[in-house]
């Protein structure tokens, strides 16, 4: 396997060509800090508006984490609807399951209505159990989906046989409005529907400092109203809320394509996005050309510091997945390429207003692309707006001082490599935020009446 990203692969042909870096000092009511799926989100946000938009990104539109990823366009992502309903209560869980929702919204309805060429898949989600326990967590999240009213499919051991091609699963849930994308040429199309509206985009031009109203790149500036930062791996220089941020790595494989009788071996029926029930999951799916996409990872190196470019892992990963899909034995990947995800201590978004410079604000450690989509969204609009929105509370979910069970100063003794890997395997597993923290409490007590 070559160490390459296939998705920059996918790139090479099409009519996207570099924008110029900035190299003036230039004046905007908007500055946007970040062209990923947050930074894009905003910007569209603001198209129609009359402002004038400056987007500064310091590689290429979706050239970082949302460029790298799988291309997941599903409510999931490291945290489960059972999880959120053990840590928010259903109000809660509700709330934040809203969030990813209707970031697959914003992006589905902008790849239809401007026609972006992004391998746009409808695929339903499937959510696999291995073993005791992952059957245990398949009914756990089947009840909670039906307390809250969504549709679902639950499968047992036998069942599931029928709809994906194997025995190693001992039950599944599927739901349905999930897809997937090359979410680099996603993130490439939105730049040229941008630029259409005339939102002036820089690429290679990172951003090195802040001061007041303006943001300094090596080789110029921009003086604005608002400033939106929506970069990941934040610099501490940039904003001392880059302590509240760390990474999880992940591993992902693509294949030579698959002939039909091969695609038949894993889905006899549909296709589906497929995770299973593991602590560092395994996930895949099919691309437009037949390829399969398989991600995984290690207890070892899902918080390495730096990025492993080794195939080790990966490998193995792929080797488990053959033993469970067998008439693949033989197929070959053929690039495989590891990204470090921006994520907070508890698995959640941070969103950031300052109190002392109310026009900088931050979305920072968004784990999927559905939630940085949302949160781009929310920021940009409230940004602009005049105080009159109603999902300000948002902001209180994703404060930057919710509780945690590890202290942020006890990463000073520690190191931020244990800090934040146990932070995360306690929020995922065991927190309870809506008797921890008295914030949230009484947060949540004001939604029931709401919703």
């Amino acid at each position: 396997m070559i160490l390459q990203n296939w998705w920059f692969t996918t790139l090479l042909g099409i009519d996207s060509p570099l924008q110029a870096p900035l190299t003036k000092d230039i004046k905007a009511d908007i500055v946007i800090v970040g062209a990923g799926a947050a930074g894009l989100a905003a910007a569209y946000y603001f198209r129609n508006k009359g402002l004038q938009v400056v987007i500064l990104e310091k590689n290429i539109c979706g050239g970082s984490s949302s460029g790298k990823s799988a291309g997941f366009l599903t409510p999931d992502s490291e945290l489960e609807l059972s999880q959120l309903i053990r840590r928010f209560g259903p109000t809660g869980a509700k709330d934040l399951w809203n969030v990813p929702l209707k970031g697959i919204e914003i992006m589905k309805t902008a790849v239809q209505e401007h026609q972006i060429q992004c391998d746009f898949q409808v695929q339903d989600s499937l959510f696999l159990g291995i073993g005791k326990s992952g059957w245990q967590d398949i009914q756990e999240e089947m009840v909670s989906r039906k307390l809250l009213e969504f549709d679902q499919i639950l499968y047992d051991a036998a069942s599931v046989q029928k709809i994906i091609g194997t025995n190693a699963y001992s039950g599944a849930v599927r739901y349905k409005n999930t897809y997937g994308i090359d979410a680099l040429l996603y993130c490439q199309g939105m730049k040229k529907v941008l630029m259409k509206y005339g939102i002036d985009i820089y690429e290679a031009s990172e951003v090195l400092s802040i001061k007041d109203h303006t943001v300094s790149t090596h080789l110029g500036s921009v003086t604005a109203e608002q400033i939106i930062f929506c970069a990941d791996k934040l610099q501490p220089t940039l904003s001392h809320f880059a302590d509240n941020i760390y990474h999880a790595q992940t591993f992902l494989s693509i294949s030579e394509p698959l002939n039909e009788q091969m695609v038949k071996s894993i889905f006899p029926e549909d296709r589906f996005q497929c995770w299973d029930s593991t602590l560092v999951y395994s996930y895949f799916r099919l691309t437009g050309d037949n390829r399969i996409l398989l991600g995984g990872g290690d207890m070892m190196t899902t918080f390495s510091k730096n990025d492993i470019n080794s195939a080790s892992v990966i490998n193995k990963v792929i080797h488990q997945f053959k033993n469970k899909f067998p008439a693949l034995k033989d197929l070959n990947y053929i690039q495989f390429w590891p990204g470090r995800i921006d994520t907070t201590r508890d698995l959640l978004p941070t969103i950031v207003r300052e109190d002392a410079n109310p026009h900088v604000h931050f979305v920072l450690g968004c784990v999927g692309l559905p939630w940085a989509t949302f949160c781009g969204n929310f920021v940009a609009r409230h940004a602009h707006g005049d105080g009159s929105l109603d999902d300000g509370h948002y902001y209180e979910y994703f404060r930057p001082d919710r509780k945690f069970f590890l202290p942020l100063w006890l990463e000073k003794i520690v190191g931020k490599k244990i800090e934040f890997s146990a932070n995360n395997g306690w929020a995922k597993y065991y927190q309870k935020d809506v008797k921890r923290d008295k914030q949230t409490k009484i947060l949540i007590e004001k939604r029931k009446s709401y919703v």
